[in-house]
């Protein structure tokens, strides 16, 4: 049982404090080429999340996604964290926007989210899309998230038995998840009680290929967490694995003397973030070679026993940079890991280890703010020169030709590079390809035609209609081609976004002609065929 604990779910004076000890492991599976899986277990945070994308992005999404959260873990929460796991994973929703807006061909990429914060005897869950999260307390095991997928939703319905799920042809239809369409998602929430001794376990749906009462079993008689976590994986690689897994094996415990003497890692201080005017660039930043004997994500990740650390009564707390998703660089990143036991698997992993971050380096407010203090400083540093009237007038004449000249040349400019670029969008009700941007300029479009496609707008999905008409802009002929081929004959080989739970688009999911999803349906790969116009497909590389 449970310590006692206050009203407010905090551990009473002379209780030890709950914590979570834990085990992860993620395999790319038999089928696919790279692993769009990513997952974090910590004492307080446990995170899994399935990306979608293919070569879009699915790995970009998740690693992100859990990057953005691993903060989180720590028991130090002073105005209780009953929203901050919700707004954590809406801050990581957002971040998926702004990657897709510097980077458009990662357009449609997505990730489900699946977590657990751990704050005195209360378990913060938040839940979105169809990785699961499991629970086993006493002898009742039970899964406590929701699949938020096409057929769940016919189950709810009643026109559905749950036996008939696995074999449905759309049960890899999906209905809501991060993503760069919807800028507020929703999440499925609660707040649960738990107690020393329950277990947990969170999965990708690649475990799912492993029968549920086998799941039950294995979860309920192996005791060794990391054993456990093992297992599961072997067992869907035995079942031909065609999509990626990852396993995540909690355990609710009190800490113990033993707990802090096994800590894994060392408490180290970040180092002092980069002022936003050096972390300007939006791209992948590159991380630099930790200190000789400093363990690294990489091999916490790679560790094959769990583990199970504690923090012991009077530690400082660790300490956590609170503006870590405004400037995360992989060697904040990694001092921020290396400040608590814990594992990270998948895609997030590799990130962490070859410094390939998805990140958005710097936020608009705080490039605002240091542009205003280096012009501040810089007109302090300026000495006041008075010229004679005549001077000064000629002068202002030179200045004025010569800004005229490089307003004139940097217009130009600005539209001969408006002209490298092209877009697809709408033109008599089609699709089309455009030269240029879709902007005007007083006057002047910024565009011409380039080529109209035979495909009737009307005939694509609502969110699809939608895409086109705010126009889809892409770096190259080829590239808009290539967008238009894929709405003309769409083959699981491109992904489309995920529409928000709002929209009514008109889905035709995977395979069966005879059943249709529901609108704002979102899908992922499947061993059966995919028909035209399947929405938001995780796609086999």
């Amino acid at each position: 049982m449970a310590s006692p604990q206050s009203p407010e779910g905090k551990p009473t004076p002379g209780t030890r404090p709950l914590i979570m000890r834990y085990a992860a492991r993620s395999d790319v599976g038999r089928l696919r080429s790279k692993n769009d899986d990513s997952a974090y277990a910590g004492r307080h945070l446990a995170v899994v999340a399935d990306g979608m994308g293919g070569h879009a992005g699915g790995d970009v999404a998740s690693a992100s996604t859990v990057l953005d959260m691993i903060h989180l873990d720590h028991d130090d929460y002073p105005e209780g964290a009953d929203t901050v796991l919700a707004d954590e994973i809406q801050t990581a929703n957002s971040l998926l926007s702004e990657l897709v807006h510097m980077d458009p061909k990662l357009a449609g990429m997505g990730t489900t989210v699946t977590a657990l914060l751990l704050e005195g005897s209360q378990l913060h869950f938040a839940h979105i899309g169809d990785s699961r999260a499991y629970r086993l307390r006493g002898t009742t095991f039970e899964q406590v998230s929701v699949d938020h997928t096409f057929v769940q939703r016919l189950i709810d319905e009643g026109r559905l038995r749950p036996e008939e799920a696995e074999t449905h042809p759309h049960k890899n239809v999906l209905m809501r998840v991060l993503g760069d369409v919807d800028a507020s998602p929703e999440l499925d929430l609660a707040v649960l009680e738990v107690e020393a001794g329950e277990r947990w376990l969170l999965c990708s749906d690649g475990l799912n290929y492993v029968p549920g009462p086998v799941v039950e079993q294995v979860v309920r008689e192996t005791r060794n967490l990391a054993e456990c976590a093992e297992l599961l994986i072997q067992l869907t690689l035995a079942n031909g694995a065609p999509d990626n897994v990852t396993v995540v094996m909690l355990e609710i415990a009190e800490e113990t003397g033993d707990d802090v003497t096994t800590a894994s890692v060392e408490i180290v201080a970040p180092a002092e973030p980069a002022p936003p005017a050096a972390t300007e660039s939006a791209e992948t930043v590159e991380a630099s070679e930790t200190a000789a004997g400093e363990k690294t994500p990489a091999a916490a990740a790679g560790t094959a026993a769990s583990a199970e650390g504690a923090k012991p009564a009077g530690e400082p707390p660790a300490v956590t940079d609170p503006h870590l998703g405004e400037h995360l660089s992989a060697e904040v990143l990694r001092e921020e890991l290396a400040s608590r036991p814990h594992e990270l698997v998948g895609a997030a992993a590799t990130a962490a280890e070859t410094g390939s971050i998805p990140t958005v380096a710097g936020r608009s407010v705080a490039r605002r703010a240091a542009t205003m203090l280096t012009h501040k400083a810089e007109q302090d540093r300026e000495e006041v020169l008075v010229l004679p009237a005549g001077r000064r007038r000629w002068l202002t004449i030179l200045a004025a030709s010569v800004l005229a000249v490089f307003l004139v040349a940097g217009l130009w400019l600005g539209y001969a590079w408006t002209q490298t670029r092209f877009y697809v969008g709408e033109y008599d009700s089609r699709v089309a390809i455009f030269n240029g941007i879709s902007q005007r300029l007083g006057p002047i479009q910024l565009s011409s035609l380039e080529s109209v496609s035979k495909l009737k707008l009307d005939t694509l999905p609502e969110f699809q209609q939608q895409r086109v008409r705010q126009t889809i802009p892409t770096d190259s002929l080829e590239a808009a081609q290539r967008i238009v081929k894929n709405l003309e004959e769409p083959d699981g080989s491109a992904p489309t976004p995920c529409p928000s739970p709002s929209a009514k688009p008109t889905p035709s999911a995977k395979a069966s002609p005879s059943a249709k999803p529901s609108p704002g349906s979102t899908a992922k790969p499947s061993a059966s065929p995919t028909p035209s116009n399947a929405p938001c497909e995780e796609v086999s590389p």
